[in-house]
């Protein structure tokens, strides 16, 4: 079945998983405590800002080659700590509008890989529910949890964090799997 036969539960699931993670989002849920504040958060960022740190991603210390990261000089720079990876935004209102945009817009292109997956390994007329599912649910899942796991494990982020994200994931995949069920072309 090609993917413009599946128009109506792409777009569906998208919004359905745009709302659900709203909510998961902006409620009292378990992201809540991700990002715990600093005690010391304004000599932090009044530290920061004299510096001049342009916006982007950084990991310190850093070596200027693999035969600095040889050096003893290096290597005690990471013996005495810390060790930081920082991500700096530009000053920011507090809006999310454009974050929520491009969020919308990945959980279509999901969506849409997930619809084209399952249309093309479903013929016409043989799709039951459990294939449906099958199919659009792992696709989703892969596309919204997968590659969050890379970052635990390269980049330290926080375990919980991951498997808080990774059960979010689990969650949109269900929505878009109940969705497509609900709307399969018959």
């Amino acid at each position: 079945m090609g993917v413009a036969a599946l128009w109506l539960p792409i777009l569906v699931s998208a919004v359905a998983v745009f709302v659900v993670s709203s909510i998961i989002h902006m409620g009292p849920f378990w992201h809540r405590s991700d990002y715990p504040r600093y005690a010391n958060e304004d000599r932090v960022l009044d530290a920061l800002r004299t510096l001049g740190l342009p916006v982007g991603e950084y990991m310190m210390p850093r070596p200027a080659s693999s035969t600095e990261m040889r050096s003893d000089s290096f290597k005690e720079k990471l013996k005495r700590g810390p060790a930081v990876l920082i991500t700096v935004f530009p000053p920011w209102t507090g809006s999310m509008a454009g974050n929520l945009a491009q969020w919308f817009i990945y959980c279509l292109v999901v969506n849409l890989l997930a619809g084209y997956v399952a249309g093309a390994a479903l013929p016409a007329g043989t799709a039951t529910a459990t294939a449906i599912c099958r199919f659009v649910g792992t696709v989703a899942f892969i596309g919204y949890t997968v590659a969050l796991w890379q970052m635990a494990i390269w980049y330290r982020r926080s375990v919980g964090i991951t498997l808080k994200s990774t059960l979010d994931g689990l969650v949109y995949s269900a929505v878009a799997c109940g969705v497509f069920m609900w709307l399969w072309p018959q």
